[in-house]
């Protein structure tokens, strides 16, 4: 349920007409790309969190999660041309889909040193 949840508001967001957030243009660009590669880093958290808990192996959560993310980055990207003031950028997608795979990154790197108690609330502990 969180991974869709999470592309409901991904979708909400993504409806709203582009607003600047900044008068320097170097800011506003930083500000929207980070936003996009963290929305999907977290996007891609749920779905491989998901099927990892569904006792799919490492491997196919991962493949998994990050096309799915990929696959809902273009889906958004199309969906901002419909959006007044948005239009869709092949960028964007790269930058959702770095997002997605560096959270899977950083799980296969790092899960065997996470502590006992993050590893449970993580749900990467099936004890």
């Amino acid at each position: 349920m969180p991974p869709l949840l999470w592309m409901a508001l991904i979708f909400f967001f993504s409806s709203l007409p582009t607003i600047k957030t900044s008068k320097f243009y170097w800011q506003d660009f930083l500000l929207k790309k980070t936003a996009h590669f963290v929305e999907y880093t977290i996007l891609s958290f749920f779905y491989f969190r998901a099927f990892w808990g569904s006792k799919f192996s490492f491997k196919k959560s991962a493949f998994l999660s990050i096309l799915i993310s990929f696959f809902y980055a273009l889906s958004d990207e199309y969906h901002q041309s419909f959006v007044p003031g948005r239009e869709p950028r092949i960028r964007d997608v790269v930058i959702d889909t770095l997002g997605a795979s560096f959270v899977v990154y950083l799980i296969n790197k790092y899960q065997n040193k996470f502590p006992p108690l993050l590893k449970k609330f993580l749900g990467f502990d099936s004890s």
